[in-house]
């Protein structure tokens, strides 16, 4: 918490044109020996940097220096033309508040994290008498127990594949899971137990549900041993299925195991963290332990300068990652950071139990770190080579189309319906490193007056829409949102109209490309689109083409996929949940006794008072919602 009584409040100097050391040593008459964090700003007020500093006074005076800087210091220094701080109780407040303004600002000079989604977890429910084992992404507000984090779906799906076989636990919904009349595939393929229709009782079901919780949690290893004893009891009770069975779930526990990989024996919970630098660029590999096991690994390219420490990095990656994730009991560092001490008591107080960092030299740990850091080294170098690939395209890119500049960020537009149902408008954006599938967006197309179908309709909402937002968050265009290109997938009416929509923004400057089909819509006769210029083409195997193909391909995809998800969940949608006052439990109730929401609508009012939990006025409200104006 920062100090609001004495000097809690910021203060922001506004310095004339000077920019520099002297404009950094005016501040150091009444700046306080204090904890806290300062911005550096440049002339039109941009933050330049942000950083945290147990002694204010002491961290500003080093940068009122005129020499001993490295270059990218020496650049900030130039560059700043004015200050802010806001100082704090503790050094560690100041170390969590930088971090948050860090993600918030996104300062050019500071080492920034990218790509910080969230992870995946399994959840086995606690809210119902056969709890359910499924895949859990985002806030943990569901009843039950999450293991995790996976690295990524594929990880979490694979586990719970061979979970299934193991424990045959459910996977189905509740409310598949109430309405089952007789057993699916699943228990057909010997992946679930069936609870849904007797197949297993309550006691022995919440005994398989204990035995998959604790082998999650690693506090199990003998179960392998417990099946085995129970196959030859089967077997010597000549009980050949049920030992066939159990031999089926041996064999599945042993894959489980042996997919994971890295298995230490010594390090029950743990994320290594291994950090490799190479030519202005980063990469950090994290790999997760959980209960003895790997449970996945990724990498993450956090933006660094040509001359910045390893500490700082890694350091700063710790800040940011963690900022929204739980962390484990144990980090196992590569490097060194600057301020271990102070991050492991930041970590410490947001796990609500004691977190260590440590950097290990020999032994299990040191050679999980050092596979993490060849990963490291590996995956940064397959992205150099891929951005060095990435740049040649771009530049051949400008020079085919006769862009004044190379670009830095394509946005490709397409539109995906049935018949104008179910409309979605799809923006992918590329780069200097491939796709930033982060930045992708999807538009559920809102305008009730557009003709079904209407495509000239539908992408003058997206455009609108984006282009409106871009101008509200970024009018001086300074944070690296605006687009250098826009693909446009059609022909000189789109991009006519495109001209048109973009002229009545005000945005006249952005360079624009039609691609339509071209002769019989074959695939490498592409046609290409300026606004006021004639269209042209390039030839069949030049790289460009090629590049805008799977351009235009990756915005197809996307658009196809949103469409479908939103169709998917048109169709799937159930009316009862457009009902106020019927919950899950009052709509399982009602299904369990009507049998679907269909028959639910078709009720009389009686018939749904009869039905436990649903009160007069509920039903009342029931019956009109699917009687209005019958």
């Amino acid at each position: 918490m920062t100090d609001e009584t004495e000097t809690g409040k910021e203060t922001t100097s506004t310095a004339p044109a000077p920019t520099g050391h002297g404009v950094i040593q005016g501040y150091l008459r009444t700046l306080e020996t204090r904890p806290g964090v300062y911005r550096m700003l440049d002339a039109q007020s941009r933050v330049l940097y942000v950083g945290k500093a147990r002694n204010l006074k002491a961290r500003v005076s080093s940068y009122a220096r005129p020499t001993g800087h490295t270059p990218r210091i020496a650049r900030m220094i130039r560059e700043t033309a004015s200050m802010m701080f806001l100082t704090t109780r503790t050094e560690t407040e100041a170390l969590l508040l930088e971090q948050n303004l860090i993600k918030q600002l996104k300062p050019k000079f500071n080492v920034l994290l990218r790509d910080d989604k969230s992870f995946p977890n399994i959840l086995v429910t606690g809210d119902h008498g056969y709890p359910q084992i499924k895949k859990h992404r985002g806030a943990k507000k569901e009843k039950g127990a999450y293991y995790g984090p996976f690295a990524s779906a594929g990880a979490v799906n694979r586990t719970l594949n061979q979970l299934q076989k193991v424990f045959l636990l459910r996977s189905c919904s509740d409310s598949v899971f109430e309405t089952r009349t007789r057993p699916c595939l699943l228990h057909q393929i010997k992946r679930c137990s069936a609870p849904c229709v007797g197949k297993i009782s309550e006691a022995d079901y919440a005994a398989s549900v204990n035995d998959a919780e604790r082998f999650l949690s690693g506090r199990d290893t003998k179960i392998q041993e417990t099946l085995a004893a129970s196959m030859q009891e089967a077997s010597a009770a000549m009980e050949f299925e049920r030992a066939a069975a159990l031999r089926d779930r041996i064999r599945a526990l042993t894959q489980v195991q042996s997919a994971q990989g890295i298995n230490p024996r010594g390090v029950t919970e743990a994320d290594i963290l291994a950090l490799h630098m190479e030519g202005g660029q980063a990469c950090v590999q994290v790999f997760f332990i959980r209960a003895n096991q790997n449970w996945g690994n990724r990498d993450f390219y956090p933006r660094v300068g040509e001359d910045v420490e390893a500490s700082e990095v890694l350091e700063a990656f710790i800040g940011q990652f963690y900022d929204t994730k739980e962390p484990p009991r144990l980090l196992l560092l590569s490097h060194e950071i600057e301020s271990p001490d102070l991050m492991t008591e930041l970590l410490t107080e947001k796990k609500g139990r004691k977190v260590e960092i440590a950097v290990p030299r020999r032994g299990e740990k040191a050679e999980l770190v050092e596979g993490a850091l060849r990963n490291a080294r590996e995956s940064l170098g397959r992205k150099m080579a891929e951005s060095a690939a990435q740049g040649k395209l771009l530049r051949g890119l400008a020079e085919a189309f006769g862009l004044e500049t190379v670009p830095e960020r394509i946005e490709v537009y397409d539109n995906s319906h049935i018949q104008g149902a179910h409309a979605v408008g799809a923006m992918i954006v590329a780069g200097p490193e491939g796709y930033l599938k982060n930045q992708y967006r999807k538009f559920n197309i809102k305008g009730e007056e557009l003709t079904p179908g209407d495509d000239f309709g539908m992408m003058k909402e997206v455009l609108t829409r984006r282009f409106k937002r871009l101008l509200k968050e970024d009018p001086d265009r300074d944070k690296g949102l605006w687009p250098d290109l826009l693909l446009i997938d059609g022909g000189q009416g789109q991009v006519s109209a495109v001209h048109e929509i973009l002229a009545e923004l005000g945005v006249e400057d952005v360079a624009m490309i039609g691609v339509a089909k071209g002769v019989d819509r074959d695939h490498g006769k592409e046609e290409f689109h300026r606004f006021g210029q004639r269209p042209f083409a390039l030839r069949r195997n030049d790289p460009v083409l090629y590049f805008v193909q799977r351009l235009r391909d990756e915005a197809h995809r996307f658009a196809i996929g949103s469409h479908r998800a939103k169709r998917s969940k048109a169709v799937s949608a159930n009316p009862l949940d457009e009902i106020a006052g019927v919950g899950a439990s009052r709509k399982r109730a009602l299904l369990q006794h009507f049998g679907s929401a269909k028959a639910v609508g078709r009720a009389n009012l009686a018939d749904l008072k009869a039905v436990e939990g649903v009160s007069a006025a509920l039903a009342e409200r029931i019956y009109a919602h699917f009687n209005e104006g019958g």
